[in-house]
């Protein structure tokens, strides 16, 4: 566990010196408070009085913009480690490999995590116009949806990151199976038998946060899922760095 954390730290600590972290961050709080403010206060003015949006505002769009910057996020923390020989270093470390894992994706998601907590300040100004106040019921389990789906992103982007050395390479990869998990099991599970139908839409992420977790519905099956993703994906990334340590 020291491992892990030590790892996660020195992670976290690395995005607030990276150019492209903060550009991400800077990126994903102007859209959410953009959409936010159009579709909040341009409404009251054009209404003439305050409009009764929900919380999913916020968090919806929020979940849609982290589809966009995991990728961005993860694309460096393993391929940028085998690009420039230092895998090598912290193979012969003691450290195993799934504390490695591990700890990199703790260190991404502990620095998504601060993003996610910068963005309550919508919710918070969204309840002092609304009467009496948004349902804090859905506030919560839209967050725990943004905080889950996000986890399992990251665990993908991690896992994808172990299999390359180009960062380029990581975000097309990565950007390209979380489009599956986001979009296209939804549309094959529309267009599938009953069947094939049903398992698209279990494996389908977006079903279940817009059609649960932000409206308040919380079920343990998808909570069960996510977490399953997220485990297998850092065990995938586990055993990917477990092969390169016997090349």
């Amino acid at each position: 566990m020291f491992n892990i954390w030590t790892i996660a730290r020195r992670e976290y600590k690395a995005y607030f010196a990276s150019p492209v972290a903060y550009i991400v961050a800077f990126l994903i709080l102007a859209v959410v408070g953009g959409l936010f403010t159009a579709s909040v206060f341009f409404t009251m003015q054009a209404m003439g009085q305050v409009p009764p949006p929900g919380v999913q505002v916020v968090t919806g769009t929020l979940m849609f913009v982290l589809v966009f910057a995991s990728p961005a996020l993860t694309m460096r923390l393993l391929s940028e480690e085998q690009r420039l020989g230092t895998m090598e270093l912290l193979l012969t470390a003691p450290v195993r490999d799934w504390e490695l894992v591990v700890g990199k994706w703790l260190g991404v998601f502990l620095f998504v995590l601060t993003i996610i907590a910068l963005t309550i300040f919508y919710p918070l100004v969204l309840n002092a116009l609304v009467d009496p106040g948004i349902d804090q019921g859905i506030l919560i389990s839209g967050y725990l949806g943004v905080i889950l789906v996000s986890g399992a992103f990251l665990a993908i982007g991690v896992a994808i990151s172990s299999l390359f050395t180009n960062q380029v390479a990581t975000f097309l990869a990565t950007f390209g199976v979380l489009i599956f998990f986001w979009w296209i099991f939804a549309i094959l599970g529309q267009v599938s038998g009953p069947g094939t139908g049903e398992v698209m839409r279990y494996l389908d992420f977006s079903a279940k946060f817009y059609e649960n977790l932000i409206q308040g519905l919380v079920e343990l099956g998808d909570l069960v899922y996510l977490l399953s993703v997220t485990a297998l994906a850092l065990f995938l990334g586990s055993v990917s760095v477990e092969m390169r340590r016997w090349r």
